[in-house]
């Protein structure tokens, strides 16, 4: 499994996120939604995606915030974080969010492409007190509906090659391909050997062809 940056950096990236989320919605008054537009449009994202350290564990959730904000719509958030006791609704899915980001590797974008803030909002009361891996469980079957075409596929299509012509000139067997496109056998399990013939004849890397 290709996580999205080095475990020891989970945690706080966490927690950053959940503040982040937190301190805009409940303090700055900004919509959960609205919120996550900022976020996705923003270079922040990016920048954690990317496992930058200054963004998962150098900078508070507040001056992520803040930043956010500076760099999409060109305001100052200046507003004091309230007190608060226990954790809110909105870190929980800041929280949630970046675990997933991070389990994945997938981009944020591609993440509330599938699920929205109301959405969460909901899962809350079910989720939050349950073991992270329930919500990953969750965000796997939504992420696989939403994405249906295996990346094998999708990638084979815009080549403009059959899967017959792509047994043949990968010499990777024709129902392995259909299977593998059908999500009967998982191409992520497949032997690097497979995926590089598939991947030589499609014209991309690898990981292209790898399943997040």
């Amino acid at each position: 499994m290709t996580y999205a940056y080095q475990e020891i950096y989970l945690s706080k990236a966490q927690s950053v996120l959940g503040d982040a989320f937190d301190y805009a919605v409940n303090t700055c008054g900004i919509l959960g939604n609205d919120f996550v537009k900022l976020f996705i449009a923003s270079s922040v994202s990016k920048r954690m995606e990317n496992g930058e350290p200054a963004y998962l564990a150098g900078k508070s959730g507040i001056e992520i915030a803040q930043e956010i904000v500076t760099e999409t719509k060109g305001q100052k958030l200046q507003i004091e974080s309230k007190e608060h006791f226990g954790r809110s609704k909105e870190y929980w899915i800041g929280w949630a969010i970046a675990y997933y980001q991070w389990y994945s590797d997938r981009k944020y974008s591609d993440i509330f492409k599938v699920i929205s803030f109301e959405d969460l909002q909901k899962m809350y009361c079910i989720l939050h007190e349950a073991d992270i891996t329930k919500f990953v469980d969750i965000m796997d079957s939504k992420i696989k509906e939403y994405f249906s075409e295996t990346n094998l596929k999708r990638i084979r299509t815009i080549y403009g090659c059959t899967q017959a012509e792509l047994a043949e000139r990968s010499g990777v067997s024709l129902r392995s391909i259909q299977m593998y496109e059908q999500r009967n056998k998982n191409i992520n399990r497949a032997s690097v050997d497979t995926i590089f013939r598939l991947a030589k004849v499609l014209g991309c890397t690898m990981e292209d062809l790898i399943e997040k």
